[in-house]
């Protein structure tokens, strides 16, 4: 079940209830309605046109657009100019510095990469160096008992004779 949430309305709404108000009390001559309510005689013209409330009175008009009020603008609109500008120099320094610790980040990550590849290269150098060696011992061993084996049968030829 959903409420429905009512606001009140606001200044430039207040004409156009008002009007809902009237028109709803005159269509329908409710004499209950009538008898606790204002009577729709007493409404004055100003509050029948709307155009009475949207607009500035003519003395209005004249003070917004003094030289007084101009400059006041023109000194506002200044120092919000000025502010953004500031807000945006910080902006780009934040991100100037973020992009400067991230260029770090970045070539401490490659060094680091570039370190894990030279230590496996080289314990990759050092098994091969070591299997090498190990290859070497094994064919002098085979060469030596081949030898052996060549100096015994010579040596058995010439026992024999």
């Amino acid at each position: 079940m959903s409420a429905v949430v009512m606001s009140r309305p606001n200044q430039s709404e207040w004409s156009s209830v008002i009007r809902f108000w009237l028109w709803r009390r005159s269509a329908t001559r409710n004499s209950a309605d009538q008898s606790r309510h204002l009577s729709t005689d007493v409404v004055t013209s100003s509050l029948k046109r709307t155009d009475d409330l949207r607009s500035d009175p003519p003395q209005a008009k004249s003070a917004a657009e003094s030289p007084e009020a101009v400059e006041r603008r023109k000194a506002r609109e200044a120092v919000k100019v000025a502010r953004d500008a500031r807000i945006a120099e910080r902006r780009a320094t934040k991100l100037a510095i973020e992009a400067r610790e991230a260029a770090a980040s970045a070539a401490a990550q490659a060094a680091d990469r570039e370190a894990d590849l030279k230590a496996e290269q080289e314990t990759r150098d050092a098994e091969f160096a070591e299997q090498t060696a190990r290859e070497a011992a094994l064919e002098d061993e085979r060469q030596a008992a081949r030898d052996a084996r060549y100096a015994a049968r010579k040596a058995r030829k010439r026992k024999g004779r």
